[in-house]
């Protein structure tokens, strides 16, 4: 059993100090270091002692990290990658890190970077990642990063910062953020306001500025004068006939969503039928920036028409085409949804429809169908009078005020024909 011991003993001072060939390990002011910069390396060198606490890799030639590229030292602090050629940081490279409390990426050509990872690196105080090529951060990038204290993104090629990407950081208090070509709209607007109340030193903020729109090129945003912005609002809108006019199958249902926001949001509607869901984008501007009322959008679904105006045509409505419709509007500050629910009925005289809506009251002559309390039934067994209810998707509050329920005319009655679908297009 002693030799037992004594054999992993020495096999624990022989891993404690092991060192790759072209590195120089060793202790200082108690702290393991692994020295590898300015060596030429093109790849992390495998064979590290497991109790490094600091690793320098800069002045390399690396051109990725993979995953798993720093498994052997789990107990890392602060790692040196700065003044390389790094372009990729693949999901998993700095994960197993959790004691890490400073990462150095600056001056590569990082453009593809595993954020995911920041989430396992709840000890980091310093990240330095300027004089980059990154375009892009996601707005939960650094969630977890609560020990953060030094933030570094300066020289990069960030547009856009998404709201709120800083709130995590309680504990910063020095942000680099200069030069990059940031797009003066509406989603950047938050970012001046933040800058100007958080206890955070931000350097040399004349030249965090604009690149873009063209009138407002090198403007600091701490000077950018306040814009004309709003969340997207929609209305979704139908118009209903009043002449109880003769139906047919197989009619044209048309639709519209009245959106407003600033800048323009874009338009989506999302459709679901028993055979499925269906998402199709309408364009909303032209090539010369203008809306194109009259272009229909592509869908690989042809049976739906979506045009730049808001309007959503369906050529041969039928029963697969039931369910419900929505248009959501999104721009830089937000979206909103409306939603109506479509069904195909051909109630019996006296019965339920479809929805399970019973019809009651007496009937007044018309031709093909008649109206009852603006409800529509057949006038006889032998007609096949098509019909379409357009009900407004409830809120809870609404249910529970009785709305909608069965025995109540349902919200929006619409007979559809060759003569509405006319209304419809004359009246947007």
């Amino acid at each position: 059993m002693p030799e037992l011991r004594l054999l992993c003993w020495a096999l624990l001072l022989g891993l404690a100090r092991a060192c790759p060939e072209p590195c120089d390990c060793g202790e200082k002011y108690g702290f393991q270091i692994a020295d590898c910069a300015y060596r030429d390396l093109e790849a992390v060198p495998p064979g590290f002692p497991a109790n490094v606490t600091t690793l320098s890799l800069s002045a390399n030639r690396l051109q990725s990290l993979p995953e798993g590229a720093f498994r052997e030292v789990p107990l890392l602090q602060s790692l040196w990658l700065a003044h390389n050629e790094i372009r990729a940081v693949a999901a998993g490279a700095l994960a197993p890190l959790g004691h890490l409390k400073s990462l150095d990426l600056s001056h590569n050509l990082l453009s593809d970077f595993a954020w995911s990872d920041l989430h396992n690196l709840s000890a980091l105080q310093l990240l330095k990642m300027d004089s980059n090529e990154l375009t892009f951060i996601p707005r939960d990038a650094f969630r977890s990063l609560r020990a953060l204290r030094s933030l570094q993104l300066n020289h990069n090629r960030l547009h856009t910062l998404a709201e709120g990407i800083f709130t995590p950081l309680t504990a910063l208090s020095h942000l680099q953020i200069n030069d990059n070509p940031f797009d003066c709209t509406c989603g950047i607007v938050w970012f001046k306001t933040w800058a100007l109340t958080a206890a955070v030193s931000i350097p040399e903020q004349d030249n965090i500025s604009c690149t873009s729109p063209h009138v407002l090129k090198g403007t600091p945003l701490s000077r950018l004068l306040p814009l004309p912005c709003s969340a997207p609002s929609v209305q979704l809108t139908y118009q209903p006939s009043q002449d109880g006019a003769e139906l047919r199958p197989g009619f044209v249902l048309a639709l519209h969503c009245d959106v407003d926001g600033q800048p323009a949001p874009q338009l989506h509607w999302h459709i679901h039928t028993p055979g499925g869901t269906v998402e199709i984008t309408s364009p909303n501007v032209g090539a010369d920036g203008r809306v194109l009322p009259g272009a229909p959008a592509a869908s690989s679904q042809p049976r739906f028409q979506a045009f730049a105006n808001g309007s959503l045509l369906i050529p041969d409505f039928g029963k697969p085409e039931e369910g419900t419709y929505s248009c959501l509007a999104t721009n830089e500050l937000g979206s909103a949804e409306s939603s109506v629910n479509v069904a195909l009925a051909t109630p019996g005289e006296g019965g339920e429809d479809v929805l399970g809506r019973r019809f009651h009251g007496k009937a007044a002559k018309g031709k093909g169908c008649y109206t009852v309390d603006n409800e529509v039934q057949p006038s006889g067994p032998e007609d096949n009078v098509v019909i379409i209810y357009l009900s407004r998707a409830r809120a809870p509050e609404a249910a529970a005020a009785g709305e909608g329920v069965p025995g109540q005319q349902p919200p929006g009655l619409l007979l559809l024909g060759q003569s509405l679908l006319l209304i419809l297009l004359t009246s947007f």
